[in-house]
Order: C-alpha cells, then structure tokens, then sequence
C-alpha cells in the first residue's frame, strides 16, 4: 500500500465540506498544544474547537470512544480553563509541577473506569448504529476490529492525560505521546489520513512540552532556592 492509498484515495469519497471539518479541527488542534507546550491559557479556548468539530467527525466514523473523549476534552478544557485562570498571575500563564502519589492513585482508577465505560459502550454500538433501536441488532464485542480495541485504549489514556493537564502535572505529557503513538495507525486505517498526520506532529510537540515543562520546573524551583 502505498502513500496515495493511504492519505489521498480515502478522501475521494468525502464531501469538500467533510475535508475542510477535519483540516479545521486538525489546525486548531496543533494550536492548542502549541498554547500548551507555552504553558497559555489559549490552549482551551483553540481546542474546545477542534474538539467540537471531532465530536461530530468521529461520531459519524464509528470511533465511538474517540467521540466520547472529545466530548470529554471540551468538559475538561471548561475545567482546566477555569484551574489556569484561578492558578495564573496574568491569567495566561501557570506554573508546573510533578504528579502526587494521590494523583497517581486517581488517575490509574480513572484509566480502569474509562476501559470499563467505553467498551459497554462498544458493546451496545450496532443498537447505537441502529438508530437506538434493539430490533435487529446484535448486542457483543465481536464486531469490534482493532482499531476499535486501540480506541478503547487510548480513550482512557487521554482522559488521564486531560485530567492531568488540567492539574498543570508534568506527566500529563507521557500519557500525550504514548496515546498520539497509538493514533497514527489508528486513524490511517480508517482514512482519516489528516488526523494520523496531525497525531505525528502531535508526538513531535508532546516531547517538547515534556522536555519544556521539565526545564521550566526546574527554572522555577532553582530561583525560588
């Protein structure tokens, strides 16, 4: 399979309106981790727009627990917009630290809970697909191929990672990379070719927040000391 298979065939059978949602909410994406890596608050109000439009494209693609978590950012960036502004002297900036034990404890409770939810939720999708009808439709998991049992997983990885970004936590970046890693396929195998480019450059800035955040850590506590 080549590259035009992978990234331009897809798109054939999309609507231009279809391609510019997916092109809009890619850039607003890479925007919001840009604002983020910057330790800005921007990174809310540019994403709760990519996140809207994601909602609305992984619903209509069948990637039900990426639809969830979209759903899930724009809770969360509500919540994490209010955090930073509360944390921030400028109300721009804020400052990073380290993941507690206790914070440590919630987020693998929040990984094993999300696992749980999103794959009842893949369970009940052809009564979803149905039209929210059960006449018809098959109930179980054997429906599920792999991209929906990597969907599962990095569902539950980003919502520790939101949750932890929304703590201004350090770490919220590990489970960033490891999670847009997990996309890259993902998201070539059910042509979304934009996303699985836009995941690729989402892992490129992750490692630069993390190596960011680090040194800023490190910067504050050495003026401080």
């Amino acid at each position: 399979m080549n590259l035009y298979d992978l990234f331009i065939k897809p798109y054939e059978a999309y609507t231009n309106v279809q391609i510019l949602l997916e092109a809009t909410a890619a850039v607003f994406g890479i925007l919001s981790v840009l604002f983020s890596i910057k330790k800005n608050i921007w990174l809310y109000p540019t994403g709760i727009i990519s996140t809207f439009i994601y909602v609305y494209i992984l619903f209509n693609f069948g990637l039900l627990g990426d639809c969830m978590i979209n759903v899930y950012y724009t809770i969360m960036s509500i919540y994490g917009w209010i955090l930073w502004h509360k944390n921030s002297e400028d109300h721009i900036h804020v400052d990073v630290t380290y993941t507690t034990r206790k914070e440590w404890i919630y987020s693998f409770a929040l990984f094993i809970l999300s696992i749980i939810l999103v794959t009842v939720i893949y369970y009940y999708k052809p009564y979803i697909d149905n039209q929210f009808l059960m006449e018809g439709a098959s109930l179980g998991l054997n429906h599920l191929d792999w991209a929906n049992w990597l969907d599962v997983l990095t569902t539950s990885i980003f919502l520790v990672a939101m949750w932890l970004m929304a703590k201004r936590r350090i770490e919220s970046w590990v489970f960033w990379i490891i999670g847009d890693l997990i996309c890259m396929p993902m998201f070539i195998y059910k042509g979304l070719g934009i996303t699985s480019v836009q995941y690729l450059v989402f892992t490129v800035m992750a490692i630069m927040g993390y190596a960011t955040w680090i040194k800023s850590f490190k910067v504050k506590n050495t003026v401080k000391s």
